[in-house]
């Protein structure tokens, strides 16, 4: 090791990283005290124990060369693929998902890991493949690398996690300089899926009338009908682009093509999926349609914000969490219990902790010359980044509840060490930025 490198440790990170786990075993410990005052749960111990051995794996990968790595993506990736499909035949339900493996209490989300091994892997392979294969060749194949672990995850069914995979395959590609048409195609694609996806079950009960349109994703035939339909026009468009060079036909094809793919997909998500978590995608749009269901979460949790007001109520003086209102407290909703307790200012406070943490992971990207630790950086950035934006529109009602955890302040093991752990990436990256 180069003592040079080690004027680069990222304290500012590390530190913002620290005061965010501490935080969080603070408020899991909250979470576990019923309203007489009596502590019935002791996940912060866990949590405890997973904070200290997760900073020692996160200063291990910081001072180890994250490019010794590279040449052991594949295995990795293989390794991880494996696992999630015994996982898919063998692992325990939590939470109405088959997403965990085990002994007993002891156990681990490998959907969780996987994150982290793709962005290893996907970050190898497009930087391997520039200037080497055509950009078509490179968005194919990238999205084979995510659209593997992907399905696998979202089969168990986890749709939350499932959907951590899409904004880290953005942002890497962009940043490896994918066209943005074939990143289009993922991106209206996937938000068309989830949109044919969860219309009937919002015209049943929210907008409460018949829609002759949405006829076509409720009735198989004209399913069907519609598919064969697009299905031809992309054919015959692709026809005439290689037969007249008239891009207009390029056009045609790639959006028949896209409303093709999204309604397959939301052919295969419907029955994927369960109803109430389709259900969980359109509640925050209007929580009184299920009060006692999916509108629950939302509902307690908006009423917990709301009570924090500027200084919150005190530690351990909430009333949410301690009379059990707030499922899932200790993890999805983990920031509800700190509003109320803690109010504004403490929010703030995980706000600027986050934005640090975000803003170091630009720095990193912007200042390391190597590009494929400068495209792992992207993905973890992005993974952070969408892992607080969602979870926290969540908790405040402006975002579907799709169980995505906060990460570094909600309780679970996998979900921390994996945090830890591509922080460990980052400040390795950021000790060898100058390194070709």
């Amino acid at each position: 090791m180069n003592f040079r490198n080690f004027t680069y440790f990222d304290y500012i990170l590390f530190l913002s990283v620290l005061v965010l786990s501490t935080t969080g075993i603070l408020f899991i410990y909250s979470s576990g005290i019923n309203s007489e005052g009596t502590l019935v749960s002791y996940e912060f111990v866990k949590q405890i124990i997973w904070g200290i051995t997760g900073i020692f794996l996160m200063l291990a990968i910081t001072f180890i060369d994250y490019r010794r790595y590279a040449d052991r993506t594949f295995i990795m990736f293989s390794v991880a693929i494996f696992v999630l499909f015994y996982t898919r035949i063998f692992g325990r339900y939590v939470n109405g998902a088959k997403s965990w493996v085990g002994i007993g209490e002891l156990g681990i989300q490998p959907s969780e890991f996987m994150k982290l091994v793709y962005i290893l892997y996907l970050a190898y392979f497009l930087d391997k493949s520039d200037r080497i294969e055509s950009q078509f060749n490179r968005f194919l194949k990238s999205t084979l690398i995510m659209g593997v672990p992907l399905l696998l995850i979202l089969s168990q069914p986890d749709l939350g996690t499932a959907s951590v995979y899409i904004p880290i395959f953005l942002a890497m590609c962009f940043m490896a300089g994918i066209p943005l048409r074939y990143l289009g195609m993922v991106l209206f694609g996937g938000g068309l899926t989830v949109i044919f996806t969860v219309l009937p079950l919002w015209q049943a009960s929210i907008f409460q009338h018949q829609i002759p349109a949405i006829r076509i994703l409720t009735d198989m035939q004209f399913t069907l009908i519609t598919l064969v339909a697009l299905s031809i026009i992309t054919v015959l468009a692709l026809i005439g682009r290689l037969m007249f060079k008239a891009r207009y036909y390029y056009w045609i094809a790639y959006a028949t093509g896209i409303l093709a793919a999204a309604l397959l997909g939301s052919v295969a998500a419907s029955h994927v999926l369960k109803d109430y978590q389709i259900m969980r995608l359109i509640v925050f749009l209007d929580p009184k349609v299920d009060p006692l269901g999916s509108g629950w979460n939302i509902i307690q949790s908006i009423t917990a914000i709301g009570s924090g007001g500027p200084v919150g109520l005190g530690f351990l003086k909430g009333t949410q969490s301690h009379y059990r209102f707030l499922p899932q407290q200790s993890t999805d909703f983990i920031f509800s219990i700190l509003s109320e307790e803690w109010g504004f200012m403490g929010g703030l406070l995980v706000f600027a902790l986050y934005s640090l943490i975000i803003a170091r992971g630009v720095v990193i990207i912007r200042k390391t010359e190597n590009s494929f630790g400068s495209l792992i950086a992207t993905g973890i950035v992005a993974m952070f980044f969408f892992h607080f934006i969602v979870n926290i529109g969540m908790v405040m009602g402006m975002m579907p509840i799709t169980g995505i955890p906060l990460l570094f302040l909600s309780y679970g093991g996998s979900s921390l060490w994996t945090a830890m752990l591509a922080t460990g990436f980052l400040m390795s990256i950021n000790m060898r930025r100058l390194d070709h």
